[in-house]
C-alpha cells in the first residue's frame, strides 16, 4: 500500500475551510434552539424533548451517507457531493426556522413547524459537516491526521465564535432585540440569514480548491483490493469487525455528548435565573403550579444574548487549546486532561452569580469542545483502512447521536428532581450534571488502545 505524500498547510486548510461556514450554522442553532422553543411558548421541562428529533435523524443519515459516499465517484469528488447538498438544504432551512413565530400561527403549530425545521436543520448541517472528516480521513497521512484535525478544530470554533455572537452583535447596532409575544427578535432571526450566505459561500470554496482522488490513486493509497471494491457494504458486519477504539472512544463520547447537550438545552434558563434575575410568571400545567422565566422580558433576551458571548468566549478557549493540543505526545493525557477542565467549568457555573467570572467558566469548557472535536476522529481513522472509511464514521456519528438522544429523553426527568412544585426550576443543576459528565468520560480516556490492531 502507497503511503500518502505530506500535504502543505494550505492543503490541509482548504480541506477544512468550509467547516467554517458549517459550525456557524451549527452555533447558530445550538445557542438559539432553546431560546427559540421558549419564546414559541415551550415549557422549560419539556425543552429537552425538542431536540430528540434532530439526532434521530442523524443516526439514520449519517451512516447512509457515509456508506453511499464511499461509493460514490463524480467529476466533483465523493463527499463534495453530499456536502454541497447539506449545505444548500441548510442554508433553506436557516431561513424558515427563526421565521416559525412570524407566520401567523397558532403557538401549538408553530412549535411543530420549528420542531420540524430544527430537524431538517440538524440533519442537514450533519449531513455537511461528516465529508470534511471523511476528506481527512482519505487524504492526509498518518502523520499529518493530528495537525488536519487540529486545523479543523480552529477552524470549527472560529465559526462558533461568529454564530454565538451574531445576536449579541446585532443587537449592539440597535436591531430590535424583543418582540411580541411568540414572536422571534429580529436579533435572531438576521443572524440566521447572514448565517446561511457565509455557510453556502465557504462551502463554494472547498468545492473550488478541494480536489479528491480519483478511484485508481484512492485505492492504492488505501490498499483496496479488486474484491474489496466490489464487495456490499453490511454495516452490520463492519460493526462487529470495527476496531476496538471504535468502541473504547465510543464510551468517551457518550458522556461527553450527553454533557454538551445538556449545556445547549438548560444554559439560557439556568443564566437568565441565576446571573440576570429574570422575572416570572406563574402558570398551572396538568393541575400544578408552575413559576417559569418570562420569555418576552428584556432580561430574558439579555441573558439570551449574553448566552451568545458566553458561548463564543467557549470558542476562543477551544481555538487557543486546539493549538495547545498538537504539542502533546500523549493523547490520552490531553484528551483526558481537557474534559476534566470542562468538567470543571460546567461544576463551577453553579457558584457564579456574575456575568463576567462567567468568561472562566467558559474558557474550561472550550478545552474540552477542541479536544472533542480533534481528538476523537485522529483516533478511529488512525485505526481503519481500506475502502470502508466514510461508512465507518457515519456509523461513528452515533457516538454523538445516541448520548443526545438519551439526555433529550431524560432532560425533562432530570429537571424535576430540582424542582419543587410552584418554584423556579432550578436549572443550574444540568449544568453540574454536565460536568460530573464530562469527569466520568475523562476517566474512561485511559481505556482506549490506538492504532489499526486496536
Amino acid at each position: 500500500m502507497k503511503v500518502k505524500p505530506d500535504l502543505s498547510f494550505w492543503k490541509l486548510w482548504n480541506i477544512s475551510f468550509g467547516f467554517f461556514g458549517v459550525q456557524i450554522a451549527y452555533a447558530l442553532q445550538s445557542a438559539n434552539i432553546s431560546r427559540i422553543f421558549a419564546t414559541l411558548g415551550a415549557d422549560p421541562h419539556s425543552l429537552s424533548y425538542f431536540w430528540i428529533l434532530p439526532p434521530l435523524a442523524g443516526i439514520i443519515v449519517q451512516p447512509l451517507v457515509g456508506a453511499a459516499s464511499d461509493r460514490t465517484w463524480t467529476r466533483f469528488g465523493r463527499r463534495i457531493p453530499y456536502l454541497f447538498i447539506g449545505s444548500l438544504i441548510a442554508v433553506l432551512v436557516m431561513c424558515l426556522l427563526p421565521n416559525a413565530g412570524s407566520f401567523g400561527m397558532e403557538v401549538s403549530t408553530a412549535m411543530i413547524f420549528g420542531l420540524f425545521a430544527l430537524m431538517f436543520l440538524d440533519t442537514s448541517i450533519n449531513m455537511a459537516m461528516q465529508p470534511f472528516k471523511m476528506l481527512v480521513g482519505d487524504m492526509v497521512n498518518e502523520k499529518q491526521k493530528g495537525l488536519a484535525y487540529s486545523i479543523q478544530s480552529f477552524l470549527c470554533n472560529a465559526g462558533s465564535l461568529v454564530g454565538y455572537l451574531f445576536p449579541f452583535i446585532f443587537a449592539w447596532i440597535g436591531i430590535q432585540n424583543t418582540a411580541a409575544q411568540g414572536v422571534i427578535p429580529d436579533s435572531v432571526i438576521y443572524s440566521f440569514y447572514i448565517g446561511a450566505v457565509i455557510l453556502i459561500l465557504c462551502v463554494i470554496y472547498t468545492t473550488v480548491k478541494v480536489k479528491e482522488m480519483p478511484p485508481k490513486e484512492y485505492a492504492e493509497y488505501h490498499g483496496i483490493s479488486e474484491n474489496e471494491k466490489k464487495e456490499k457494504t453490511n454495516m452490520l458486519k463492519l460493526l462487529v469487525k470495527a476496531p476496538k477504539a471504535f468502541w473504547t472512544v465510543g464510551l468517551v463520547q457518550f458522556f461527553c455528548w450527553f454533557a454538551f447537550m445538556f449545556m445547549w438545552t438548560y444554559t439560557n434558563g439556568s443564566i437568565a435565573a441565576n446571573v440576570f434575575d429574570a422575572p416570572t410568571v406563574e402558570t398551572v400545567v396538568n393541575g400544578a403550579k408552575k413559576v417559569l422565566l418570562d420569555t418576552t422580558s428584556l432580561q430574558y433576551q439579555e441573558a439570551a444574548n449574553w448566552v451568545g458571548v458566553l458561548f463564543a468566549v467557549q470558542a476562543i478557549g477551544s481555538v487557543l487549546w486546539a493549538i495547545c493540543i498538537p504539542m502533546f505526545k500523549n493523547r490520552h493525557l490531553v484528551y483526558s486532561l481537557s474534559l476534566i477542565l470542562g468538567g470543571i467549568g460546567f461544576i463551577s457555573t453553579y457558584f457564579i452569580h456574575n456575568q463576567y467570572a462567567l468568561f472562566i467558566s467558559f474558557i474550561l469548557i472550550g478545552c474540552a469542545w477542541a479536544a472533542m472535536l480533534a481528538l476523537p476522529f485522529t483516533i478511529l481513522t488512525n485505526s481503519l483502512s481500506g475502502g470502508h472509511m466514510g461508512t465507518y464514521l457515519g456509523l461513528f456519528n452515533g457516538t454523538i447521536c445516541i448520548p443526545q438522544i438519551i439526555a433529550a429523553a431524560l432532560g425533562g426527568s432530570i429537571l424535576s428532581l430540582f424542582t419543587p412544585e410552584g418554584c423556579l426550576p432550578p436549572e443550574i443543576n444540568m449544568l453540574m450534571t454536565a460536568g460530573v459528565m464530562l469527569i466520568i468520560g475523562a476517566a474512561c480516556v485511559y481505556i482506549i488502545k490506538e492504532g489499526k490492531d486496536s
